[in-house]
């Protein structure tokens, strides 16, 4: 008997070396190039943009000389606004989520001009808004295009929508796993992986364009803002640390949403053409920057400055209170970007409010990154993908802290998400 089973062992072993070689079915299907096509175009899309950005952020630097701000930002925001008054509202985040939970992920690609000349005025002029939420719906406008070119069934084409704003959000970041699950986190907040047919296009779309969008752009893969302080060995009470950080982070969540919904409730009942809203709120953002310019502009490069500064508890204060107010008020008021950046940036400074309060066994590296992962966690309700960006983009080796502040802040935020997009409800099409 075991000679027998030896036999069929061997014949068995015979007849798979004899057989043809077959290559998996998975990898080189269609459906595998068109994410990578969509990762493509997503690459190019954003290197583009983001390097216009920049342009115009330098052009402007270039006039800028104490009240001028003013009247740069108070111009720009004219002449956006004028833009969307005669071309159409391009839209924002709450609409492309919308899309996907109730249309199938279905996006019109007519008003991306808009969004892109409008974003890029904001973003050059000094704005406290970033460019990752324009790049989100324009690039998952274009998943959904290649989808409707392409007939793919309802499921499919939520799954190249979702791809796309994956691809946007990782082009930005330059964090390929933290763009894939915050696209499906913020779609709905209680389940990370609600569409999970969207996962491997994702992947896929976002691993690609963030190839392309490196190529493009040059930035290099060093982590954007590396703690400068010095590294402090890890100790179990870190993790009870984190969790009050981001009970910390918490309130200041709560305090944003709170500020975001009177402006835009304000705003909704302010009887003007909607070009001097935006040329209003320029001004005072103008004067805001030209006051304090640490919190002008989507603050990529004035978080390096905040973390590399020799900053007072009081300055810093003020700094939280201003970022806070003209983040919210850009966004409210009309201008087009988005709130990622400017969040991290807030959570940053507050890392450093709370170790000068209380310094005393506590690591001002740990403080800061808790803050900025619990602020960014309560308030956009994305802890998952906000643990992975935040410990990526500052190079802090432990994740497992700031994945308790992440949660803590996630937890303790408000019932009600800031994004309303986010709220659970019986007609989520499934």
């Amino acid at each position: 008997m075991p000679s027998y089973a030896r036999r069929r062992k061997w014949i068995k072993l015979r007849d798979q070396i004899n057989a043809p070689l077959v290559m998996n079915p998975f990898v080189f299907t269609k459906s595998f190039f068109i994410w990578v096509l969509l990762g493509i175009l997503g690459g190019i899309v954003a290197g583009l943009y983001w390097n216009t950005a920049l342009f115009l952020i330098e052009w402007v630097k270039q006039f800028d000389a104490g009240w001028q701000i003013v009247l740069i930002m108070g111009g720009a925001g004219f002449l956006l606004g004028l833009i969307i008054h005669l071309a159409g509202d391009p839209g924002e985040l709450e609409i492309v989520l919308n899309n996907i939970r109730f249309k199938g992920g279905k996006m019109d690609t007519h008003h991306n001009p808009s969004m892109v000349a409008t974003s890029l005025i904001g973003i050059g002029a000094g704005s406290s808004a970033g460019p990752e939420a324009p790049m989100v719906q324009i690039i998952g406008s274009l998943g959904s295009w290649i989808a409707k070119h392409l007939k793919m069934n309802r499921e499919e084409h939520r799954s190249m929508t979702i791809a796309g704003m994956a691809t946007g959000f990782t082009a930005m970041f330059g964090v390929p796993l933290a763009g894939c699950l915050f696209a499906m986190e913020v779609i709905h907040h209680k389940h990370v992986v609600q569409y999970y047919a969207a996962l491997i296009p994702a992947f896929v779309a976002s691993g690609t364009s963030f190839i392309i969008f490196q190529l493009i752009t040059e930035l290099g893969w060093s982590p954007v803002w590396a703690l400068p302080f010095p590294k402090v060995d890890e100790h179990l009470f870190d993790f009870f640390w984190a969790m009050g950080y981001g009970a910390v982070g918490a309130a200041v969540g709560w305090l944003i949403i709170w500020l975001f919904r009177s402006l835009k409730k304000f705003f909704k009942n302010f009887k003007a053409p909607y070009y001097l809203r935006t040329a209003l709120s320029g001004i005072i953002l103008g004067l805001l920057g030209w006051q304090l310019p640490i919190t002008r502009f989507f603050s990529k490069h004035e978080l390096v400055e905040l973390l590399h500064g020799e900053w007072t508890l009081t300055i810093l204060i003020v700094i939280v209170l201003v970022k806070i107010f003209s983040m919210t008020l850009t966004v409210t008021s009309g201008w087009r970007g988005g709130y990622i950046i400017p969040l991290l940036f807030i959570g940053a400074a507050l890392g450093m409010i709370v170790y000068k309060v209380y310094p005393e066994g506590q690591q001002l590296g740990l403080v800061v990154v808790c803050c900025m992962a619990a602020v960014n966690a309560s308030v956009t309700r994305t802890p998952i993908s906000t643990i992975i960006l935040v410990g990526t983009l500052t190079g802090f080796q432990s994740f497992i802290p700031i994945l308790f502040a992440s949660l803590t802040g996630f937890f303790l935020a408000p019932k009600s998400p800031l994004i309303a997009a986010q709220v659970d409800s019986a007609l989520i099409d499934q």
